[in-house]
């Protein structure tokens, strides 16, 4: 018996079939046995890579009912975190909690049978994963595909490169006029970021724990095959609810480390750290963040994608996509089924590598180590770095600290030239609870890339976009609004990094960090009630829920 089944025999639901009746439905669609198919929407056109999204719906919508099921479609919310970033971006992350918890509200008020989530960027795909985990309903993932760059006299161009324009302006590298008269050529259409950042990082993991069909997370999104994956999908989750696969079936244990080595392999957004734990959480599995590190380790970089390299998204796709990664590391991977009925191991098995630059051999990496290093020490219990962003010189690095309180001052004190070569700058105060909402920092570390910095890290409570590169180490446990040492550092501090031994250090006794952290300044944020409602949940806990 499916669940929608008992909105449609029994008398005391009659009310409820001329409900649906009223919303278009026909009196065939209420047959026993054909199962109701939720699909949740997140198209808007504030944001480029969910602009197409309702085309792909569509086809979502056509390959359901042409397997026998009846869709029905709502919509989600989406942020773009690169429009929000230092406007107003508190509210990106707590958005992910709140996409779950609406696709848990609309999936058992209306007695669904199964579902497709409609997705592609940053925060709205993890979300879609949490809501397939907790609830465990069949579930199938269509991500929107990325974005093509613009090649213009042999030149990429995209959205992403504004950032460093900023840091380049605020410098007196860049006049102003001349990043105005770029921007025409950065705007790219269609698709999520050209780069490997958070959302097509995302992307990847969702197809590489087989909650998307094969070759989604690369295919462009201006591509008529997206289309054809689209449908695809709708087809496919009617197979899944009649076969009872769900969710819990594939997003195993093998299928979360599968996707935490691909995403070492192939350099993806450190918010990996904190989304991958919390879709498995809803699972009932428990992922801790030093089990990045030990992938990481042991997984060399196969692929040298913006913002970490040269080569696009597009790239990836035209070199074999996914599967063609999947096939490099097939002596490293775990076997896991996948939405498509064919287990990850036979898909890699499948797989044909059509570039070896694009995507190189485990014995011939760009670096011997994979994406993410995780650095311990007296600042934190945690904190994680994109290494392979790195350059060597900074891999070790002392230097003192500069001490800033919000992004604005950060910028100003670039543009009044107070940050010199060497300085090691302190952002807290930016974590769930402390900003709250733990905002991205690409406008502060594109600023100092821009401003043609070299020998300048920095250090945050909060987080990094996937377009992040340098010395940027993020995420740091405990956060200073939860008493984290962090909010003990003073301008002048010793700052110690030591990526290869996973250090992270201020030179100062125990003593005086406890000294110092009874009179931590206060720092007051302007609060939303949903912003309280975040602070709330991690008071006192760290960013992964624990």
């Amino acid at each position: 018996m499916m669940r929608s089944d008992i909105l449609k025999k029994n008398v005391e639901t009659l009310p409820h079939r001329a409900l649906l009746m009223s919303a278009g439905l026909r009196k065939e669609d209420l047959e026993v046995g054909k199962p109701f198919i939720g699909v949740a929407n997140s198209y808007n056109d504030l944001i480029p890579g969910h602009i197409h999204l309702g085309e792909l719906t569509r086809e979502v919508k056509r390959g359901i009912r042409d397997a026998g099921g009846v869709p029905f479609e709502w919509g989600v919310p989406g942020v773009c975190d690169g429009i929000a970033m230092s406007v107003e971006m508190r509210l990106s992350l707590p958005s992910r909690e709140h996409i779950a918890d609406n696709i848990e509200i609309m999936l058992l008020s209306h007695s669904l049978d199964g579902w497709v989530g409609v997705t592609n960027c940053d925060k709205i795909t993890p979300g879609m994963l949490m809501a397939a985990g907790r609830l465990n309903l069949p579930a199938v993932i269509v991500t929107g595909g990325p974005m093509k760059a613009n090649v213009i006299n042999g030149k990429i161009y995209h959205p992403i490169q504004g950032f460093g324009m900023v840091g380049q302006i605020k410098a007196g590298k860049m006049r102003s006029e001349e990043a105005e008269s770029q921007l025409q050529f950065m705007a790219c259409g269609a698709g999520s970021c050209v780069g490997l950042y958070t959302a097509n990082t995302m992307a990847v993991v969702t197809e590489v724990m087989g909650m998307s069909v094969t070759n989604c997370a690369a295919t462009l999104a201006v591509n008529p095959l997206k289309k054809q994956q689209a449908y695809e999908s709708g087809r496919k989750i009617v197979e899944l609810v009649k076969k009872n696969i769900r969710p819990r079936d594939i997003m195993t244990l093998a299928a979360f480390e599968n996707a935490i080595r691909v995403d070492m392999a192939m350099g993806g957004s450190t918010n990996t750290v904190l989304h991958i734990p919390a879709i498995a959480r809803e699972t009932g599995i428990d992922i801790e963040i030093d089990q990045f590190d030990t992938i990481s380790r042991e997984t060399p970089n196969l692929c040298s994608i913006i913002p970490n390299g040269s080569y696009e998204m597009a790239d990836i796709a035209a070199a074999g996509g996914i599967p063609a990664v999947l096939k490099r590391l097939m002596g490293m991977l775990k076997n896991s089924p996948t939405v498509n009925g064919a287990s990850v191991l036979e898909i890699a098995e499948a797989a044909t590598i059509a570039d070896g630059e694009v995507i190189r051999s485990v014995e011939n990496p760009y670096h011997r180590e994979g994406g993410i290093a995780v650095l311990k020490g007296n600042i934190a219990n945690s904190a994680v770095i994109k290494q392979t962003a790195v350059a060597p010189e900074m891999f070790v690095h002392s230097g003192p600290a500069k001490v800033f309180y919000t992004e604005k001052d950060l910028l100003d004190a670039i543009e009044a030239k107070r940050i010199i070569e060497g300085d090691v700058i302190v952002l807290p105060f930016q974590g769930p609870a402390g900003a709250p909402g733990m905002p991205e920092m690409l406008t502060p570390t594109d600023a100092i890339k821009g401003a043609g910095y070299h020998r300048v890290a920095l250090i945050t409570d909060g987080r990094f976009s996937g377009a992040t590169t340098g010395p940027s180490i993020g995420h740091v446990e405990m956060e200073a609004y939860n008493g984290g040492a962090i909010g003990a550092i003073k301008d002048g501090d010793t700052i110690e990094i030591d990526i290869p031994n996973r250090k992270l250090n201020v030179i100062l006794s125990q003593e005086e960090i406890r000294t110092r952290l009874s009179s931590v300044p206060d720092v007051e944020r302007k609060l939303t009630p949903m912003l309280e409602s975040f602070r709330k949940t991690y008071r006192g806990i760290n960013c992964y829920g624990k």
